[in-house]
């Protein structure tokens, strides 16, 4: 996959979050990885931590402290109620957004035609 633009990263991380936790609870380090994993880069905690925080007080993840295992403790984060229910939003106005980007910046059929030799042909 190509570069992902970091501002676009920023704007659909909470959707990605929600999407990952409704796999499953899991703490901030793993998150990084599956995020990464999926194809959509490297993730920093500086932007993560704010954008898991902002969600829990949106009440749309709930955060428990466990013991670590050898080392300190970790947060934990799980999904709500309130977070499926914003995550089934979010898909929905992803996909309309997704569909008026793919409509906007579509490519042209001929890549080697030029746009307005494109017109004459219509």
């Amino acid at each position: 996959m190509g570069d992902i633009q970091p501002a676009w990263l920023r704007a659909v991380l909470p959707l990605c979050l929600l999407a990952t936790l409704e796999r499953g609870e899991s703490y901030g380090y793993a998150l990084l990885q599956q995020i990464e994993e999926s194809g959509l880069g490297t993730v920093k905690g500086a932007v993560l931590y704010p954008a898991l925080t902002r969600l829990a007080d949106d009440g749309a993840v709930e955060v428990r402290w466990a013991p670590g295992e050898g080392g300190p403790g970790r947060k934990y984060y799980r999904l709500t109620d309130t977070g499926r229910g914003r995550l089934a939003r979010e898909r929905q106005a992803w996909q309309e957004f997704r569909t008026a980007v793919d409509t906007t910046a579509a490519f042209p059929a001929d890549p080697t035609a030029r746009p307005h030799e494109q017109e004459k042909d219509r």
